[in-house]
């Protein structure tokens, strides 16, 4: 028996998504022939050639024939302006984002031979603030770093020419996402899929007839990571019930075990004949027992599919069988990256920020110190969900092994370690057994901002390979870390990532805006906490999200615990996750959304801290109540106690 394991588009451009690596290198190891493709790369890759522009243009052109010039989006008027150069410069400028073409460098960063569109104006903005932001960056010796900047820009306004001009769906990183997300109804996604394919669909058509007449396999099996893999799955499943109506297809995945849980809808087979939930392992070995005739149907896990009842009438199914455990982590073996093209991918620079532009560059062998949380009770955060709430580890030697091994097999030394939270004993251990068996690695994950973190430990993680670390300070508020269980101060946080930046350790810092009862005041705040910890040098990255309520979330389970009511919702028949709420305090949090990215925009690029807070913001907001030396202090105090 033949599995194909696939990841549909869009995800990250610079490395694999690693769920098919792992799958594949779990059957190996159970003697199943399990082989693996990329369909997200290679389809990116085949619109990005001088003949696809040329198709791109005719498409452009077509839907925007009636337009007068100055009516066109600026993105498609430079398009259609500078297409010689665009269609010249495409495909070098891809070569040189794969590493292949280092030379082109310096022509890249005369500012001569790449269009330069929309995307570009952020250098202006910059610019016009704190002058020549690319000597700053870069200086005179960074000429790889600054064309690789430049090469970025340049392939997003081609993308933008794409979504805008051609194909609505397409994005780099998602792809027809609106289409999926916590959508109740599965009638948008389906009349997509019933209407006349989009020109990438017909490239990935192509690509998936292309794979199984390689393959000749036995069963298909597709990830979706996230809501934008949704409509890229379908079609491909599409596309292969086309060719072989027969040919079982199975959805597994992030999004699936996020959002579909309470699925309904059969039209759904129409396209796929089981969704396996969780971890994939369990479920797909015993699904493909079932297909192999060793198993009965009713011994799947965690599987749905179409019954019957005895009146004729066809029905969603799902077969839970807890009788059958997961597969501890310590046996779940080491990803296999065979089958997919590992020198194809694009390291590309999003940002002119050293840590927010590591998770678009450079490519990461994804491995799991741990499987779910250890910590696993924060309110906002899907922990009745068996990904966050089955903790389960393997030991440091058996990971220094697994990482060898993806070493010998990629000739690549960079791990991203993708952990919801790195365990600190786990990595403590992991980190003293690359030591002592002299294995050098570079290598970033995922933290909890514990005060174990002292700074002797982050030096060991440093000299273990450790460059990167994230973690969420969250709300940035004392009142609302207790509220949402986060088991730390914001003092706390200030020591842990100062200690992590004084070991040489990038960090990161997720932030979160909009929580329940969170007031103008404490957003404000929240702040003023961030600005003064990034001016301290505690952190170099971060990122504001708007706080969204989760059915399989404390709060939205127990939204009355949090001073919240929920608001009535359709019946879901597809995708549910994000619920809407109503919170008596009534803070705008739309405004304050834009003046905190905007503010932190800034930060990132290491302007704009000398601002009042009011200068971020469209309308006056109250002054902090936050001393001025509140972070200083803090990490004086972390000084003193540390020697």
């Amino acid at each position: 028996m033949t599995v194909l394991l696939m990841t549909p588009p869009m995800t990250q451009l610079n490395t694999p998504y690693p769920a098919t690596a792992y799958l594949t290198g779990f059957l190996r190891s159970r003697g199943y022939e399990a082989v693996q493709r990329d369909p997200a790369i290679e389809l990116f890759l085949e619109m990005m050639t001088a003949p696809a522009l040329e198709v791109i243009r005719q498409h452009v052109e077509t839907n925007y024939e009636h337009f007068e010039d100055d009516e066109l989006p600026d993105v498609i008027f430079t398009f259609l302006a500078e297409f010689d150069r665009y269609q010249q410069a495409v495909e070098p400028a891809i070569r040189f984002l794969q590493s292949k073409d280092p030379g082109l460098a310096l022509r890249i960063n005369s500012r001569r031979f790449l269009p330069e569109g929309p995307a570009f104006d952020a250098i202006a903005q910059m610019e016009a603030v704190s002058g020549d932001v690319l000597t700053t960056a870069f200086g005179n010796l960074g000429v790889q770093d600054k064309a690789k900047y430049l090469a970025t820009l340049f392939i997003n306004d081609l993308s933008a020419v794409i979504t805008q001009g051609v194909d609505p769906y397409f994005e780099v990183s998602r792809y027809g996402e609106q289409l999926a997300a916590a959508n109740p109804s599965f009638d948008s996604l389906y009349d997509t899929l019933m209407g006349e394919p989009s020109f990438s669909s017909e490239i990935l058509e192509q690509l998936i007839e292309q794979y199984l007449e390689e393959t000749n396999p036995s069963v298909v099996a597709l990830t979706v990571p996230f809501p934008g893999n949704m409509l890229g799955a379908l079609r491909i499943a599409q596309t292969c019930k086309a060719i072989n109506p027969d040919l079982p297809v199975v959805l597994g995945g992030g999004f699936v075990n996020t959002e579909l849980r309470a699925l309904k809808d059969p039209r759904v087979f129409e396209f796929v004949d089981f969704i396996c939930l969780d971890d994939g392992e369990r479920p797909l070995m015993t699904l493909l027992e079932y297909l192999d005739g060793q198993r009965e149907i009713d011994e799947l896990v965690r599987t749905y599919f179409l019954a019957e009842r005895e009146d004729g009438e066809v029905y969603v199914h799902f077969n839970e069988n807890t009788a059958l455990h997961d597969i501890p982590q310590s046996d779940v073996g080491a990803p296999i990256y065979d089958g997919l093209p590992l020198d194809e991918y694009l390291s590309l620079c999003e940002m002119l920020n050293p840590m927010h532009r590591i998770w678009s560059d450079g490519r990461w062998n994804k491995l799991t110190v741990a499987h779910g949380c250890y910590w696993r009770k924060c309110s906002f955060c899907d922990v009745s969900l068996d990904y966050i709430d089955r903790y389960d580890a393997a030991s440091a030697d058996a990971l220094v092994d697994r990482i060898e091994q993806l070493i010998e097999e990629t000739g690549q030394s960079g791990f991203h370690f993708v952990d919801e939270a790195l365990p600190p004993k786990l990595l403590f251990a992991l980190a003293q057994r690359l030591i002592e068996r002299n294995v050098v690695i570079s290598w970033w994950g995922n933290i909890r901002f514990e005060k174990t973190f002292t700074p002797e430990r982050c030096q060991l993680l440093a000299d273990s390979g450790c460059i990167a670390v994230s973690g969420g300070l969250e709300v940035a508020s004392d009142r609302l870390l207790k509220l949402m269980k986060k088991g730390v101060s914001v003092e706390q946080v200030a020591r842990v990532t100062k200690a992590f930046s004084d070991a040489g350790i990038l960090v990161h810092a997720y932030l979160m805006y909009g929580f329940p009862t969170q007031t103008e005041q404490e957003t404000v705040d929240s702040l003023e906490m961030v600005r003064q910890m990034m001016q301290q040098g505690c952190f170099q990255s971060a990122y504001w999200h708007r706080f969204a309520a989760t059915v399989h979330s404390p709060i939205g389970m127990y939204p009355e615990q949090y001073g919240i009511r929920l608001v009535e919702r359709p019946t879901p028949l597809f995708a549910e996750n994000d619920v809407e709420f109503i919170d008596p305090t009534g803070t705008d949090h739309e405004m304050l959304g834009e003046g905190l990215r905007k503010a932190l925009y800034n930060f990132m690029h290491g302007i704009g801290f000398e601002q009042p807070m009011s200068f971020w913001f469209n309308q006056p907001v109250p002054p902090p109540q936050i001393k001025p030396a509140f972070i200083a202090d803090a990490i004086t105090s972390l000084i003193t106690r540390s020697g």
